[in-house]
């Protein structure tokens, strides 16, 4: 009986990450990165020493939250500039990247956040950035994106996709579908015809 408690306690142990986990997620796409961390031990039903003991810090506890979220934006930026279209790309990009932010407000509170000690997050979200800028030199070459677009444009654009008042998650996917064909619409260089 005394070999199998080890492993009794790890699996325990597992199952209160996994909890919190779970809590944390839920609260910050509900209320975005103010949730605290009372109430997220709260809701996994753990101790906050059992919370703390797991994630000594909220920005620890954020970048293990979104770390799907962050995978699933990578593949974005990645399908997108794989695309032998630039333009087709980037607006793959915008649509995508707005729909997953969209379905949760923490993620995006994470992506535009500068917590200075969550490195994955700062790291993930450079990484994400410098990918996006390619991209975009690409598709101003073509000539359909906007010469004056800047990286803030996108920046600014996740800032106002974040703020849609929506009563469901689904609405608020809709509506930010609708937002992110208005950017890129704004986003678009339309050539002026010479007469």
């Amino acid at each position: 009986m005394g070999d199998r408690l080890p492993h009794i306690l790890r699996a325990d142990a597992l199952d209160n990450r996994e909890r919190i986990l779970d809590a944390a997620r839920a609260l910050f796409a509900a209320e975005g990165l103010n949730a605290s961390m009372r109430e997220i031990a709260r809701r996994a039903g753990v101790g906050p020493a059992t919370l703390y003991r797991r994630f000594p810090t909220k920005q620890t506890l954020v970048a293990e939250a979104f770390a799907d979220e962050m995978r699933a934006c990578h593949a974005i930026v990645e399908e997108g500039c794989a695309d032998p279209d630039p333009w087709r790309g980037f607006r793959l990009v915008i649509e995508r990247i707005c729909e997953l932010h969209s379905r949760n407000r923490g993620f995006t509170g994470a992506f535009l956040s500068a917590f200075p000690d969550a490195t994955d997050v700062a790291a993930n979200r450079r990484r994400a950035l410098d990918s996006l800028a390619e991209l975009a030199r690409r598709a101003k070459d073509t000539g359909h994106l906007r010469p004056d677009f800047v990286l803030d444009d996108l920046i600014l654009m996740l800032t106002a996709n974040r703020g849609i008042p929506a009563t469901s998650t689904a609405a608020r996917v809709t509506a930010s579908r609708r937002f992110a064909a208005l950017v890129i619409q704004a986003f678009h260089a339309h050539r002026t015809e010479t007469t």
